[in-house]
């Protein structure tokens, strides 16, 4: 099923592709409108994960068409009908397979809406956030010709409509990039795509990374704040978790921030020449582990 799933994001058509975007975006319409996805409750941009699942989750992977393709073998996620995968975001750009990642994506998302949840990741951010490179809009264009403007604009439609947190009741706070600095309830990540761009929460959970410092302080990215423990400590006791689990920033497969707060996955090779990708796979036995617990069972490929 896999190389059937490969080969057509390959040979997709621009009407194929189109219909495709388009009915994804109708399944996040409903699953905001209904207020669940499979048997997790859905809260603006954030959705509540009950434990008891085996989660997969998989970091950026800007056009890394083998790694996603690795780590779906490996996870067994097509065939272990009880796993949900959750993707952090970043899922095109600085890669040379974007599209045909988008593809795989969303035809997952299409075939198994129950078990996908789709995260925002800076790279589909709002359009008031703008980023370089940004190379997804042509290699769209490469492949699909005159109708590659239109089906980019339904894709940044579709941006606005996948989320922006996930919370592991109990467990884990799973963000793109990090913490807002100054956030005092869950509701205030939640509800951060409706307070953008008045309140900086979006910005925040799509930007910021973590540092060893103290506080936050301006980011070199030119979006968002470098944060420190202190703020990681204080996120985790408002949200009731254990650990913060984000993608957002390069790095070997994985690393740790934080004194084992603060776990980073990094799910792609090609585009930054780096050795190893990863992935994390999550179930009850281990889903009281704090960042450096996790970063033993990470999935290195």
């Amino acid at each position: 099923m896999l190389k059937d799933i490969i080969e057509k994001a390959f040979s997709t058509t621009d009407t194929e592709f189109s219909a495709l975007v388009k009915s994804v975006s109708v399944i996040q319409k409903q699953e905001r409108s209904d207020g669940i996805v499979g048997d997790s409750t859905v809260e603006e941009g954030l959705v509540r994960v009950k434990q008891g699942h085996k989660l997969i989750l998989v970091g950026d992977l800007h056009g890394d068409l083998q790694s996603l393709a690795v780590i779906l073998q490996k996870s067994k996620f097509l065939e272990d009908t009880s796993s949900m995968i959750i993707f952090l975001g970043d899922y095109g750009d600085r890669g040379n397979e974007s599209v045909e990642v988008y593809h795989v994506i969303l035809y997952l998302k299409s075939r198994f809406s129950d078990r996908v949840i789709l995260m925002r990741g800076n790279h589909e951010g709002p359009s008031d956030l703008l980023f370089s490179p940004h190379d997804l809009p042509d290699q769209i264009i490469a492949k699909f010709g005159n109708n590659g403007n239109a089906i980019y604009q339904e894709l940044r439609t579709l941006f606005d409509l996948i989320y922006h947190g996930v919370l592991l009741e109990d467990s884990y706070l799973i963000l793109h990039g990090g913490v807002p600095v100054t956030f005092s309830s869950i509701n205030d990540i939640a509800n951060a795509n409706k307070t953008h761009p008045k309140i900086s929460h979006l910005e925040e959970i799509l930007w910021n990374d973590p540092r060893e410092i103290k506080g936050s302080e301006p980011s070199g990215r030119g979006y968002g704040r470098y944060f420190g423990k202190d703020v990681t400590e204080q996120a985790l006791k408002i949200t009731n978790t254990k650990a913060l689990i984000r993608a957002h920033e390069p790095c070997n497969g994985f690393r740790l921030n934080h004194d084992g707060l603060v776990l980073t996955l990094f799910s792609c090779k090609a585009p930054y020449g780096n050795a190893n990708a990863s992935y994390l796979e999550i179930n009850p036995n281990n889903c009281n582990l704090d960042a450096e617990g996790l970063a033993k069972i990470v999935e290195l490929i």
